[in-house]
């Protein structure tokens, strides 16, 4: 009893003199940071009156590092303008401008060493030519409360990425707003991270997934990118209650996407068609615009979601199957659905399927569920598909004559997409949640 009284009393007396020892420190541009940062203590609070702190600094002990409005840290266009190696670090309420661009190098706003656990990168503004954090397979970091601004005169590949993330878990990546990088969030070979409430705008990709598993993706923004949520080589994502805003390409790309839920999202005004600015004199194909993308992604649930006012709502190819939809809304999509494959999908569950507003159907029952089975495409879709230049003959007799054929004979029908279950009506967000 003696013993483990003292011991604990030893180490009370070590957190006690470290708490004494910690202290506020307060820095000017006139002094040299790096030095400061050098003698302080660990635990020490140093705080950047206003002003511009000109080199590259690095982090090596537990420090807190803010700034007063005005205290800015200017990397001078080389290397990392501040560098952490210590875990328990929180870096707050600074300017960070003027990094290096080389990509090889990884040069950074701020770049995270794998043993710094436990940052905190909160409050700041970054602006800078390459990418705004990059973390090097370092857990438990938290990343809340930043705007990264990239240079939209840099040419789109060579500007980075906002927030870099490789081999990290345990990440909290919340309430950041990026624009003008190269993709907003890219997450690499990452498993157990939470993206929240970030609003991505103005990218390539607005947030990219590559070999991570088991990550939530939940309540972020995306307006003006070539693709809003670019989910590739990834298993077990849980990406709930996201919006993607007049995206151009993709709205939702899944690409080799398996046992995920995709549910809640709303994806409107994914229209290549009407984008000028992705135009070009010379270019002969103008692609789709797709609300959602699903490429060789299998056991997936999409559910609850609204696909709306983009050329096509989903577009399914190279064997995505055995996925579940239901409870998904396809509002005034110019094709609701592009399909091309061997055998036929039926998209309902439990006797619900999904929403669709061109459904011509009935409900004499009056149960919710339309009597006749919707029907997105037809073997004539599939011909065009296949055969653009065949959209010149779309209301001429000959295509009339193929349709008529198709709906005497259903025998001669292309396997697609069917829904026996029809909504009559969308599903209002508390039945989405149920």
């Amino acid at each position: 009893m003696r013993t483990n009284l003292s011991f604990a009393l030893f180490l009370f007396g070590i957190s006690l003199v470290h708490s004494v020892a910690a202290s506020v420190v307060s820095v000017s541009p006139e002094q040299d940071l790096q030095h400061q940062l050098d003698i302080a203590q660990a635990g020490d609070h140093v705080i950047l009156s206003a002003g511009v702190y000109l080199g590259n600094f690095t982090i090596n002990k537990p420090l807190k590092l803010s700034g007063q409005e005005g205290a800015i840290l200017d990397g001078q266009a080389q290397g990392h303008t501040l560098e952490i190696k210590a875990k328990n670090v929180v870096i707050q309420n600074l300017e960070i401008q003027n990094w290096g661009h080389n990509l090889t190098t990884l040069d950074a706003g701020i770049f995270v060493n794998t043993q710094a656990e436990h940052v905190q990168i909160q409050n700041n503004q970054f602006v800078g030519n390459s990418s705004g954090i990059w973390v090097d397979a370092t857990p438990n970091i938290q990343i809340t409360n930043n705007t990264i601004e990239g240079n939209e005169a840099v040419r789109s590949p060579d500007r980075g990425n906002g927030i870099h993330l490789y081999n990290v878990s345990g990440a909290l990546v919340k309430n950041n707003e990026v624009w003008h990088t190269r993709d907003g969030i890219y997450m690499d070979t990452s498993n157990d991270n939470e993206l929240n409430g970030n609003y991505l705008h103005d990218l390539r990709y607005g947030i990219h997934y590559m070999y991570s598993y088991t990550n939530i993706v939940t309540k972020n923004h995306t307006k003006n990118t070539r693709t809003g949520y670019a989910l590739m080589q990834s298993k077990f994502l849980t990406v709930t209650d996201n919006l993607s805003e007049n995206d151009v390409n993709y709205g939702m790309l899944m690409n080799f996407i398996t046992k995920s839920t995709i549910e809640n999202n709303k994806v409107i005004g994914v229209q290549n068609m009407r984008n000028t600015q992705m135009q070009h004199s010379q270019q002969r194909y103008q692609p789709e615009g797709k609300a959602l993308f699903i490429y060789n992604s299998l056991f997936n649930k999409i559910h609850n979601n609204i696909l709306a006012d983009s050329d096509i709502g989903i577009h399914l190819t190279a064997g995505s199957e055995d996925n579940t939809f239901t409870g998904n809304a396809f509002i005034s999509n110019t094709k609701q659905v592009k399909y091309v494959a061997n055998r036929t999908q039926d998209w309902s569950l439990k006797q619900q399927g999904n929403y669709w507003s061109d459904y011509l159907g009935w409900d004499m029952n009056g149960d919710g569920i339309g009597d006749v089975t919707y029907e997105p495409n037809d073997g004539v879709d599939r011909l065009l598909w296949k055969y653009p230049t065949a959209k010149l003959l779309f209301n001429s007799p000959a295509i009339e004559i193929l349709r008529w054929v198709q709906r005497q004979f259903p025998v001669l029908r292309s396997p697609g997409i069917i829904d026996s279950y029809p909504l009559m009506h969308q599903l209002q967000p508390m039945e989405q949640a149920s």
